[in-house]
């Protein structure tokens, strides 16, 4: 060891659990990025995509915490979204000065197209990993986003 350094205490870089999750994250989504480009889609238009798909509309603020997007990011996702013609907004019956987002009739014809991709590859991961293995994996971290 150098003079002046000492050993640290932290544990090793393999056990570091941040990047395990970047590892794992990096190693699920190369599975889904081919789908999304064919498409002409990025994760996170895809995240927004997914999280209206079967709701009447969510409030912005409410799509920003379901989609995990910070609020500047996601005002600009779903700027170019409306260019798209893939989401729309609209105002709160009752109350004009809140805003909600909905897909388009495109935007749910663009999810129509991706979902069974999307779910192939699901299966495909299942398949590697087990059934058990899958529904234990969300139930850990489901537990550790508490």
């Amino acid at each position: 060891m150098k003079s002046g350094m000492r050993r640290s205490n932290l544990r090793d870089f393999e056990q570091n659990l941040p990047m395990a999750l970047l590892r794992a994250r990096e190693a699920v989504m190369s599975r889904f990025r081919p789908i999304l480009r064919e498409h002409g889609l990025t994760e996170q238009q895809w995240r927004v995509i997914r999280a209206l798909h079967g709701e009447d509309g969510l409030e912005v603020t409410a799509l920003a915490d379901k989609t995990l997007l910070l609020m500047p990011s996601l005002t600009r996702i779903l700027k170019t979204m409306e260019e798209q013609g893939w989401v729309k907004r609209f105002a709160v019956e009752g109350d004009n000065r809140r805003r909600q987002m909905r897909l388009s009739k495109s935007g749910h014809a663009l999810f129509a197209k991706i979902a069974p991709q999307s779910e192939g590859e699901y299966n495909d991961i299942e398949s590697d990993v087990g059934a058990e293995d899958m529904d234990q994996l969300y139930a850990l971290l489901n537990r550790l986003a508490r």
